[in-house]
């Protein structure tokens, strides 16, 4: 994924989250750091494999029948202490995505609600200390249980990371290569155990 500031309006800021929505497009492609926009443009496979990482999370909540929303595509946004992001895949409890999108209250999903988050790494692009510092401390600091930091490429891996409420921070709690098995639950109304091979994000 691909990242740089994108100037709108003579590229004078500060923006707000209602400058964001005002555009013509609905912000879509940007984040909201800090008053400034940021544009974000993954490639097919960084989306192919967050695709991959959604559906194995979709399965996980239908087998236990758990109420919840796994979001994904970059259409979806929560709001932070930043301004606004749009994990890659993240999961919320579903009466919380409905009052986003049947009752539109709000339209941004707090990012306190959220119950996980991921993102997936291009390695070497421009988002990608962004994901491993910056949205580190920022979900950590939304009180978000666990974030996921997923790669595709050299070889395809997960790290857990685990809320220590004490700290209010993150502490690694497994990394899964191809060829093992990440074997993790996911809390929520149900919790939800999810399996699979990190492999499973090239395949098709």
């Amino acid at each position: 994924m691909s990242i740089a500031p994108t100037h709108d309006h003579g590229g004078f800021g500060p923006y707000t989250i209602e400058d964001l929505h005002a555009r013509e497009d609905d912000g879509k492609g940007l984040e909201l750091e800090d008053g400034w926009l940021i544009e974000w443009s993954p490639s097919a496979a960084h989306n192919w494999a967050a695709e991959r990482l959604r559906r194995r999370l979709e399965h996980a909540a239908e087998e236990a029948g758990a109420a919840v929303f796994i979001a994904g595509g970059g259409e979806w946004e929560i709001s932070t202490p930043a301004g606004i992001r749009k994990p890659d895949v993240f999961l919320v409890p579903s009466e919380v995505a409905r009052a986003s999108i049947v009752d539109r209250s709000p339209i941004t999903i707090p990012g306190g609600e959220v119950l996980l988050a991921v993102e997936v790494i291009s390695p070497g692009s421009g988002s990608e200390r962004s994901d491993r510092v910056r949205k580190l401390r920022e979900y950590a600091g939304l009180g978000i249980p666990q974030y996921w930091l997923a790669e595709f490429t050299p070889r395809p891996r997960v790290q857990v990371m685990v809320l220590d409420d004490d700290a209010a921070a993150y502490r690694a709690d497994a990394l899964v290569a191809e060829g093992e098995t990440l074997d993790v639950t996911v809390q929520a109304d149900k919790p939800l155990r999810v399996r699979f091979d990190p492999r499973l994000m090239i395949e098709f």
